[in-house]
């Protein structure tokens, strides 16, 4: 564990990071994650925050790649760094910042993994089927059919408050990172869903008010500790339906499924920024890669469709 002057420097960064950024909170977390790991790294070696030079934080580096850490991680933890030395400069902390010229492994640019339509069909006909009872049926079609009519992040999706389909809606506000707004549209399919799973839900909801027990706010109720359906368990759901639907588990989690949303919108000729607003990017860079995945798509459908190429 962190020293208490190491701990102090994380949680009075990180409050910063939220009055200023409005940070989200698994970034937060995540970022906390970094910062704790090399404070450790660092006592380890009789350092601090307020010691460590350039050369440890290099070596440090070199560390995370030994343990085999992916370039994706190596990059946000020296991105972690780098914004604490910062603050700490600026606030007086340290009259140096031993990262600022440090450059780190950079990101892996990996295009998303989709899914085609058809295997979409396949996922949301076995979440239909694949429950235990009525309730699971319904509760799993909503989830399927309104992650993939959104797009939504899977934090989003699960803590949906239930205020926020009341009155069958054609479009939502969703809550994202950095507590962001935005307006999101609902496809028919997703409006059936979720009117059935809310009249199941409340039928539900009232039998347990009448036995003394609190009503939910959430769309998704769940026994994790926020109230509501945890992502962990979304995601072993996912995996269950993707099995039962004749695909490999490891092709499907609920982040392809905002892929497919987005690459199957382009394919069908939506604009780039209106999948930009939807998606909740901040930057039209990170939309565009879905524009790669389409272009890959279409190389394929030319070399292995047209009729010159079947000659050949």
């Amino acid at each position: 564990m962190p020293d208490a002057e190491a701990s102090r420097w994380i949680s009075t960064f990180l409050d910063a990071r939220v009055a200023d950024l409005g940070a989200a909170r698994n970034t937060q977390l995540a970022y906390g994650r970094d910062l704790v790991d090399f404070a450790d790294w660092l006592g380890r070696r009789g350092l601090g925050f307020a010691a460590a030079g350039r050369e440890a934080v290099e070596d440090y580096l070199v560390h995370c790649d030994a343990q085999g850490l992916s370039k994706a991680t190596r990059a946000r933890r020296l991105s972690s760094i780098r914004q604490l030395f910062r603050f700490a400069f600026d606030e007086g902390w340290r009259a140096d910042n031993p990262a600022l010229r440090l450059t780190g492994p950079g990101r892996a640019q990996s295009l998303p993994k989709t899914l085609s339509e058809a295997e979409v069909t396949r996922l949301m006909d076995a979440a239909r089927s694949r429950g235990r009872n009525l309730g699971d049926r319904l509760r799993d079609t909503a989830l399927f059919e309104l992650l993939y009519a959104t797009g939504l992040r899977v934090s989003e999706l699960v803590g949906l408050p239930v205020s926020a389909v009341r009155g069958d809606p054609r479009m939502i506000l969703v809550r994202g990172k950095g507590d962001k707004e935005r307006m999101v549209p609902l496809s028919s399919p997703a409006r059936r869903a979720l009117a059935d799973w809310l009249a199941h839900r409340d039928a539900t909801e009232d039998e347990a008010r009448r036995a003394g027990h609190p009503p939910s706010r959430f769309l998704f109720p769940g026994d994790g500790r926020e109230g509501h359906l945890t992502r962990q368990y979304f995601h072993s759901l996912v995996k269950d339906v993707a099995v039962l639907a004749g695909l490999s588990p490891a092709r499907v989690t609920p982040h392809v499924l905002r892929h497919a949303f987005a690459t199957h919108l382009l394919a069908h000729g939506a604009d780039l920024r209106v999948i930009q607003t939807l998606l909740g990017h901040a930057d039209l860079a990170t939309t565009e890669i879905y524009t790669h995945v389409l272009d890959d798509h279409l190389t394929e459908l030319v070399l292995t469709k047209h009729p010159l190429a079947r000659k050949g």
